[in-house]
């Protein structure tokens, strides 16, 4: 025999029903978070860069490790874009979320194999390491916030309207 009551069933149902529910994530970063992230972005591509207008190398080196940059900077970006879609179970194809994980490890593969083989200081290669690992990181949370802003600006507008 089943004992439970109408009540009881009718709060399974519930319980279920805000399982089913997407997870809204609706905190909104910080200006002082933004304000940070930009500043590590700009402090990152900034460094590398003098670093690579003050170096001593050849031409085609700089060009080299400046593409790295380039390079890794998009390739984080897009795998932040592609992790975010699906967190919002926006379709994302296993291809295009497959290559962007394949070009930011390619990207900072081809910084250290570039940096070992240099003709530098360890403090220079190390410097260069620093400065391009603050860049795709800050090139991450400046994605993240981007997103976040925009995700809550759309969900206050969409509850107003």
């Amino acid at each position: 025999m089943n004992y439970q009551t109408t009540v009881s069933i009718k709060d399974e149902e519930k319980l279920k029903e805000k399982k089913k529910k997407a997870k809204v994530y609706n905190q909104k970063p910080t200006p002082a978070f933004i304000g940070a992230s930009w500043t590590a972005l700009l402090i990152g591509m900034v460094s590398y860069c003098i670093g690579l207008w003050n170096a001593s190398m050849e031409l085609n080196e700089k060009g080299y490790y400046f593409t790295v940059l380039l390079f890794g900077l998009f390739s984080v970006i897009s795998v932040q874009k592609a992790v975010r879609d699906k967190l919002e179970d926006i379709q994302v194809t296993e291809m295009y979320y497959g290559i962007s994980w394949f070009t930011s490890i390619a990207a900072i593969v081809l910084l250290v194999i570039g940096l070992w083989n240099a003709d530098l200081e360890l403090s220079e290669k190390g410097f260069y390491g620093m400065s391009f690992t603050l860049s795709l990181f800050a090139a991450i949370a400046v994605q993240k916030n981007t997103r976040d802003v925009a995700y809550i600006d759309k969900e206050i507008e969409t509850k107003e309207g």
